[in-house]
């Protein structure tokens, strides 16, 4: 069966024709009595009930290492295999991506139908289920080019503070949404650890540079935009079309070495610094199953009201999404003694952030850069208003001044050898199944070999 075929199954608006492509909305499949002949999709405490239907990669844990990656839907603590169910003909993720909304939406629905109590698939699609415990996860899907946004006004405005105490928001922040181009080839997905990055430092009181392992390994929770239907080169996207190119959200932890930035980062920006290793959770959680946790974003009074090219009715009253973050800290000690870890931080998506999904997407392309299926936006570091919501160790710490107490004793300014961080999303609303992110989880490992100073 086509994808295509698939996807348009059990769905009468699938073949309608639309001026622009259907936008996600609430409908049945968000109904929070569905229950699912999965058990485990039916607890009340897990990700990926039959609301959610979040997209990944994978093999089994049985397969070789260079096996060809499958393309499975989450479902309580299962992995439904979409090929083998017959649900698509392939296993090429970018090619569903990137299909248009309404057969994105049609698809859904073919899941919804099918995993649900009572369904006639059960006895066939049975035979396409994996525990997750035997899966091993890959990335979502190839991503070609990474963009880092810094929509978070709250982080932006804390760490401004640290260095400029008398104008630590600059001029152009209410107005641009900024970002720089990221390292593509260092983003890996959870559970792939990472060495102590190496590189330039120079301490205040010295005349030269020495070069040597961050002392000031920092994370920055972060979530990660994954780009669906391209766009055309050379062509904007308007904001009331921007969102129909998002396929949807993963967790993402931006790892920073502070020390090395502090030196590098004038005057083009971050370079080592940022381009060592970042992490993303292995489900995107699409934009379909998110349609349920918006909420309208608006201005603070006072502020300007965005340029007409990044405003749109839709964005107006349901730009924003409700994601409630959290951030856990778990040292080489604690793991030792059995302690799984130490809450550090817990914000929201939507308080934090200033520039929404739709303005990411219409200001990267404003000047015709060319958005590619797979992209990947980060949003920046997502810190609350509050200083305990804060996204880093920078913000927690005040720039290491104020060192954080763990269980067991241990103090942390920023991250020490051993230590493992773990980012968790929920989405949650009255009247609503809650649904989650999965976990974005990797560990600090001692540096290697350090090239000579």
């Amino acid at each position: 069966m086509s994808d295509r075929a698939a996807s348009n199954a059990n769905d009468p608006d699938a073949g309608s024709t639309h001026a622009r492509p259907v936008r996600s909305a609430v409908d049945h499949t968000h109904d929070p009595d569905l229950r699912s002949w999965v058990a485990s999709a039916n607890d009340a405490d897990t990700d990926f009930p039959i609301q959610n239907l979040p997209f990944g990669r994978f093999r089994r844990a049985d397969d070789p290492a260079d096996a060809p990656l499958r393309i499975g839907v989450a479902i309580g603590d299962r992995i439904l295999g979409l090929s083998q169910a017959g649900l698509i003909d392939h296993d090429d993720m970018a090619r569903l991506m990137a299909l248009p909304v309404a057969e994105r939406r049609a698809l859904r629905h073919r899941l919804s139908a099918g995993l649900r109590e009572g369904s006639s698939e059960q006895s066939r699609w049975s035979a396409a289920l994996l525990p997750q415990s035997r899966a091993v996860m890959a990335l979502p899907c190839a991503i070609g080019d990474y963009t880092d946004f810094y929509v978070g006004i709250h982080h932006a405005t804390a760490i401004g503070s640290l260095f400029r105490p008398d104008n630590p928001l600059l001029p152009n922040y209410r107005w641009v949404p900024i970002g720089y181009h990221g390292r593509a080839s260092t983003v890996g997905v959870s559970g792939n650890d990472f060495p102590r990055p190496c590189g330039q430092t120079r301490a205040p009181d010295a005349t030269q540079p020495v070069y040597g392992p961050s002392r000031r390994l920092d994370f920055e929770l972060e979530l990660a935009v994954f780009v669906g239907r391209p766009s055309a080169a050379g062509t904007p996207v308007a904001m009331a079309d921007a969102e129909d190119h998002v396929f949807g959200l993963a967790l993402f932890n931006d790892w920073s070495a502070r020390d090395l930035q502090a030196w590098e980062y004038q005057p083009l920006g971050p370079f080592l610094s940022k381009n060592f290793a970042s992490t993303v959770s292995p489900w995107i959680v699409t934009m379909e199953a998110l349609a349920p946790f918006r909420r309208p974003f608006a201005r603070p009074a006072g502020d300007p009201e965005p340029l007409p090219y990044l405003d749109s009715a839709h964005n107006r009253t349901q730009g924003q999404v409700d994601v409630e973050l959290e951030v856990w800290l778990q040292s080489a000690a604690m793991r030792e003694a059995g302690i799984d870890g130490a809450l550090l931080s817990r914000s929201n998506y939507a308080d934090a952030a200033y520039w929404t999904l739709a303005q990411m997407i219409a200001h990267h392309s404003a000047n015709g850069c060319q958005l590619r299926t797979g992209d990947l936006l980060g949003t920046g570091t997502l810190s609350g208003p509050q200083p305990e919501q804060a996204g880093s160790l920078m913000e927690l710490t005040r720039a290491g001044r104020q060192p954080l107490q763990l269980p067991g004793g241990e103090q942390r300014d920023f991250l020490a050898d051993g230590d493992s961080i773990t980012l968790r999303g929920r989405c949650r609303r009255d009247g609503a199944r809650s649904i989650g992110f999965g976990i974005c989880r990797a560990q600090v490992l001692p540096a290697r070999a350090v090239l000579p100073g």
